[in-house]
């Protein structure tokens, strides 16, 4: 079955870095769009950003553009999301995510939190 499986979140002071991981299973990831989500306490759930199948595309929240970037790696079914310059405001659960035949998959979030 599909599996997502995202790694990479912590602590983190303000101005810092983190590189998220997804990891894909349970479908042809390489023919597939992929996007990071995030929700942040009492918010709604937002997308941060996608990729598309082969990296030619990609695109970003407003929020994140110049600080994150995401990239894939197909041979090893993975996704990433590098992170820098964070802000308090960037704490949230992060999600990886992609759809198949109109159906959403998600993976189990990962917690980032950036905090002095």
């Amino acid at each position: 079955q599909v599996q997502l499986v995202e790694s990479g979140g912590g602590l983190v002071q303000p101005g810092g870095s983190l590189r998220l991981s997804c990891a894909a299973s349970g479908f042809t990831f390489s023919i597939y769009t992929m996007k990071w989500y995030r929700q942040a306490p009492g918010k709604e759930r937002e997308l941060v950003a996608l990729i598309s199948s082969r990296g030619g595309t990609t695109t970003y929240a407003d929020s994140v553009k110049g600080r994150f970037i995401i990239s894939r790696d197909n041979a090893k079914s993975t996704v990433y999301l590098q992170m820098n310059s964070l802000k308090p405001e960037d704490t949230a659960v992060y999600y990886c995510n992609t759809v198949l035949a109109s159906i959403d998959y998600w993976g189990q979030g990962t917690q980032v939190t950036v905090s002095s």
